[in-house]
């Protein structure tokens, strides 16, 4: 049976990645008051979490498999803490910009052992249909913090000033850091103490034979939140500065393509179970209902329209993450788990830090910037027919029982 309490103590770490950047945007414009910085530098204030963290997240996995997901989620939660405690006391002192991204920095070392341990421990207690449930789980609590992370932010900084956003991660690093001792107590962590030197030939075996499934859905992956966030970026801009639509209604706009995300990742996480045909049956279907709106979106700018197309397209990738999640954990054993969803999340984290700058650029030209997005996800859609070639990738076992 699933331990629900587990599950919502795991889910809790991709929530907390989250949280990172996107409680922030809202409120970039007191932080760069509070910081006394320009606009050229206030990019820092995203990028100082998001460098770290993607350099940071394989050298994680790599430690995880060696030394146990718990402990590394642990230290990696103490480390945000420490951050997040320098950021808030960063206006404390006269010049806080230095402190303030030290912090950050920090932050971001920490964030790169939470979501993606998260996955590879999932994948390490459980197996077959509970398995795919609980990686759905984890996408589901991923869509409901990019939902409430801006609303988070902006309330916090219209009752406080905006430091006091930052006592949100140490009350949830602690929060999560008592539940993994109360829920994995009992259970004993396998530590693979095998030499370097066999581990990286472990790997470098894996690799060999898994690329022509693993790359391109690392890909399909990086893409896809790289879709979803510079387009977010976009109609953050674009809602306020064309249709003049700002505040708590702004923030509601979101709920729609995001929830839609949320939605359609809980219904697949829970549907896969151990059916890998049906699998990527949803990968085929999830693209095609990104691919159709992108295209559409070429000739209708309507915010009715935008609004519309923009939720079918997240609704599919919903779709797609939890699968994507459930072959990448259960196409390797444990002993390698930890770097092979490691790498998996730097590249779901390079798209996430990469959308919204490619996207600053690009929104200029409303057609030009729906007609790159098309390519993208059609440039999905060749990674979905290499990934699913059976006869060349020959997947055995893919879900474990």
């Amino acid at each position: 049976m699933t331990n629900k309490k587990l599950v919502t103590v795991i889910g809790l770490l991709p929530v907390l990645m989250v949280l990172g950047n996107s409680m922030l945007i809202p409120i970039l414009p007191s932080i760069e008051k509070g910081l006394d910085i320009d606009e050229r530098w206030s990019g820092w204030i995203l990028s100082s979490f998001t460098i770290p963290a993607a350099v940071c997240i394989p050298f994680i996995g790599f430690l995880s498999d060696r030394f146990g997901r718990n402990r590394l989620i642990r230290y990696s939660l103490w480390t945000i803490l420490a951050g997040s405690i320098l950021c808030a006391v960063s206006v404390m002192l006269k010049d806080p910009a230095f402190l303030f991204m030290g912090g950050r920095g920090l932050q971001g070392v920490g964030a790169a052992g939470t979501a993606p341990l998260a996955i590879a421990l999932a994948g390490d207690l459980y197996n077959g249909e509970e398995r795919s449930k609980v990686l759905g789980a984890l996408e589901v609590f991923n869509g409901m913090g990019k939902v409430l992370a801006p609303i988070i932010g902006a309330g916090l900084t219209i009752f406080l000033s905006w430091n006091h956003a930052f006592w949100v991660f140490p009350l949830l690093c602690l929060a999560i850091l008592f539940g993994l001792k109360s829920s994995l107590e009992l259970i004993n962590e396998k530590k693979h103490t095998q030499g370097v030197k066999k581990y990286a030939r472990d790997l470098a075996s894996v690799m060999m034979t898994k690329w022509q499934l693993l790359l391109p859905l690392y890909a399909i992956g990086g893409i896809g939140l790289f879709l979803l966030f510079g387009i977010l970026f976009f109609l953050s801009y674009h809602i306020e500065n064309t249709f003049h639509i700002d505040g708590f209604f702004k923030g509601f706009t979101f709920m729609f393509p995001l929830g839609a995300m949320t939605i359609s990742s809980f219904w697949s996480g829970k549907r896969i179970k151990t059916d890998e045909e049906r699998g990527w049956y949803y990968i085929k279907w999830g693209l095609g209902l990104m691919s159709v709106p992108l295209g559409i979106l070429v000739f209708f700018h309507s915010l009715s329209a935008l609004l519309f197309l923009l939720t079918v397209c997240f609704g599919g990738l919903g779709l797609i993450l939890p699968v994507l999640n459930t072959f990448i954990t259960g196409s390797v054993e444990e002993g390698e788990r930890g770097f092979v969803v490691s790498m998996y999340g730097a590249a779901r984290f390079l798209g996430v830090a990469l959308g919204p700058i490619a996207y600053s650029s690009w929104m200029k030209n409303d057609t030009g910037m729906y007609i790159i997005s098309f390519l993208f996800s059609a440039v999905n859609i060749l990674f979905y027919m290499l990934a699913g070639h059976r006869g060349k990738v020959k997947i055995n076992n893919l879900i474990k029982e």
